[in-house]
């Protein structure tokens, strides 16, 4: 018999970000589990894709575009996935960009560092709090998520504006944990390690970063969508309940050695 708490029928799950990498990872895992998804991203081909993927599973999935970073276009999403599922019992905030390969912070320009900041702090804080809205207003319970990084906690050259925003998740899910907790609604961070994404492709694919990384990794692979379903359906399921403002480093052991 399966464990019962992790059993997510009736639940729906938002995945911003989720027609790809760990986003829809996450979608598929909460899918499987038993829960209606909404998966949000800005690529129109890769949601129907990702929306045809997890709609296998026999579960309601609604796909839309929008653009975390659209102040208006969140909210408007928000209210088209609440019409649509009825409710939204766990948000994941996973929408994000990286950073283009500054040469240095010292030639980072205005433009460069708000235009990480734009998607991956500012979308975030957008996402979240039109989550937190809905929940407080049908009588609280759930869970807020946001997808952090290791750059945060470690150095990150030439990225510091991402590691800005990843830093700065942190520090905003624990502020929420602390301030929603009356409301029975949860918050934490997940802190990816080396992923191999459509973000990361370049990187991973690279034979010098792969040389200097990989055997540094000692799960000895790169880290794959797949690897944080099983954190999106403990932190949505009844398991967690009395779970709140952690940080889940998933990175292999890459931070240890």
């Amino acid at each position: 018999m399966a464990y019962a708490p992790f059993d997510l029928t009736g639940k729906v799950a938002l995945v911003t970000g989720g027609n790809s990498g760990i986003g829809l990872g996450m979608a598929m895992a909460v899918a499987q589990a038993g829960a209606d998804v909404a998966i949000w991203g800005t690529n129109a081909a890769k949601n129907a894709a990702a929306r045809e993927q997890i709609a296998a599973t026999g579960r309601k999935v609604l796909a839309l575009q929008c653009d975390v970073g659209d102040e208006k276009a969140v909210d408007a999403a928000m209210a088209q996935t609440v019409a649509t599922l009825g409710r939204v019992d766990g948000c994941f905030a996973n929408a994000g960009v990286s950073g283009r390969g500054t040469k240095s912070f010292l030639e980072m320009t205005s433009e460069e560092w708000h235009r990480v900041l734009r998607v991956n702090l500012d979308g975030a804080f957008y996402t979240l709090r039109s989550a937190a809205r809905h929940m407080v207003e049908r009588g609280g319970d759930g869970v807020l998520a946001g997808t952090a990084s290791l750059a945060a906690i470690e150095g990150a050259p030439r990225s510091e504006h991402y590691a800005a925003t990843k830093g700065g998740m942190i520090s905003m899910m624990r502020g929420l944990a602390v301030e929603l907790a009356r409301h029975r609604i949860r918050a934490h961070s997940i802190l990816p390690g080396w992923i191999e994404t459509d973000m990361t492709a370049a990187a991973v694919g690279n034979e010098k970063f792969a040389g200097n990384v990989l055997p540094r990794i000692p799960a000895r692979r790169w880290g794959t969508g797949a690897d944080f379903g099983g954190i999106a359906v403990y932190l949505m399921s009844a398991a967690s309940s009395y779970h709140t403002g952690d940080t889940f480093l998933i990175d292999g052991g890459y931070s240890l050695f």
